[in-house]
């Protein structure tokens, strides 16, 4: 198996794999097979036998879930360094969400007697997998959550944000959410429709909130974004130009 520089450090970096030596990440690391995809191809589909155990190390995958009423909801993005699949490790166990590739991906896949083995291995392994077991169920929690209990324009504010932290970088504007994220994504990670999540969009975009365009969010004022998700007094345009002002010494 061989993997680029970016990938190992990627490898290297992941929940899975805290706390071990160099040595011991070499050997779980050579222990895995390489599984490359192309966008919009599938590591695994929801309610398929659970049977693999993933650590991203190239590209992004989106965590997708069906409703009993057939609506698609979107759970999350993952970036290299995150593990998904985890539920794999238990046996006759069956994947809670579908995971799909977002442009080529690349991760390393353990299989249910691979992964068990190492865990018997290096017990730490086991001990991470609890904790990521147990932060995936929080996150999902939060997720069902917001879609149960939050406005529209929360929902749609708190999904940005979740994305920011996961998968935001600082450019000289704001933060850009480094995804090919469509309208209709953010419609399917809120339980709302492409109309109002364009109207909430639109909106932002007058106050000096958010620009977006095609595929394409940055984030001008995140406080206004956070004041949104948490259902704070509104900030209006002109509010914010004097904050940034003062922020730059104007």
């Amino acid at each position: 198996m061989v993997l680029s520089k970016n990938e190992i450090e990627a490898a290297h970096k992941a929940s899975l794999l805290r706390g071990l030596n160099p040595l011991e990440l070499d050997e779980v690391i050579q222990a895995a097979h390489i599984q490359r995809l192309s966008d919009g191809a599938f590591f695994f589909m929801e309610d398929e036998a659970a049977t693999e155990t993933f650590v991203l190390v190239m590209g992004k995958v989106k965590l997708v879930q069906v409703t009993p009423d057939g609506q698609q909801i979107i759970l999350g993005y993952l970036v290299p360094g995150r593990t998904f699949g985890v539920i794999a490790s238990l046996k006759k166990m069956t994947y809670p969400v579908s995971a799909q590739a977002v442009g080529v991906c690349a991760a390393l896949a353990w299989d249910q007697k691979t992964i068990n083995t190492l865990m018997d291995s290096f017990p730490r392994i086991a001990l991470n997998t609890l904790h990521i077991m147990a932060g995936q169920i929080r996150e999902f929690q939060n997720t069902v959550r917001d879609l149960s209990t939050q406005r529209v324009e929360q929902r749609v504010a708190r999904a940005i944000l979740r994305l920011a932290r996961h998968s935001g970088r600082e450019i000289k504007e704001g933060v850009l959410i480094d995804l090919p994220l469509s309208r209709q994504d953010l419609a399917e990670m809120t339980a709302t429709t492409l109309y109002t999540v364009s109207r909430i969009l639109k909106e932002w975009e007058n106050r000096g909130i958010v620009e977006s365009k095609r595929q394409r969010v940055l984030i001008l004022y995140p406080h206004g974004l956070v004041q949104i998700a948490e259902d704070l007094p509104a900030v209006n345009k002109q509010h914010i130009e004097t904050i940034r002002k003062c922020d730059l010494g104007e």
